[in-house]
């Protein structure tokens, strides 16, 4: 299977093996919260250094957007993980609210690439 081809569950089963090869396994909750909050934060500078008003340092290690959405995302499975969260599922219900709740929420482009009156 190609790398791109992986499923939510793939990943949420790859970093669990991942992470019970260790004896400490996931955090708690509360710190994988404060962990997500962090690469939250390391996200929005590198946001900030590429799409705002105030350039990296020259002395700054370079890091991209992608690498910190990653670490977010490895977080954030961890913390699903330990909650028995299957994201897949977490994702449906989601979407279903925003095919119905929120359907009429924004302004459609119609089929011609114009957005709808």
């Amino acid at each position: 299977m190609k790398q791109s081809e992986r499923t939510l569950r793939d990943i949420q089963n790859e970093v669990d093996a991942y992470i019970s090869q260790f004896k400490e396994g996931y955090f708690s909750p509360l710190a994988m919260t404060a962990r997500l909050t962090e690469e939250l934060g390391e996200l929005a500078r590198e946001i900030n250094h590429y799409y705002g008003e105030k350039p990296k340092k020259s002395s700054e290690e370079e890091k991209t957007i992608e690498q910190e959405i990653g670490d977010m995302l490895f977080v954030l499975t961890c913390l699903a993980n330990s909650l028995d969260v299957d994201l897949t599922d977490a994702h449906d219900r989601v979407m279903h609210k925003f095919y119905t709740r929120d359907k009429d929420r924004w302004t459609k482009i119609d089929q011609k690439g114009e957005h709808s009156e």
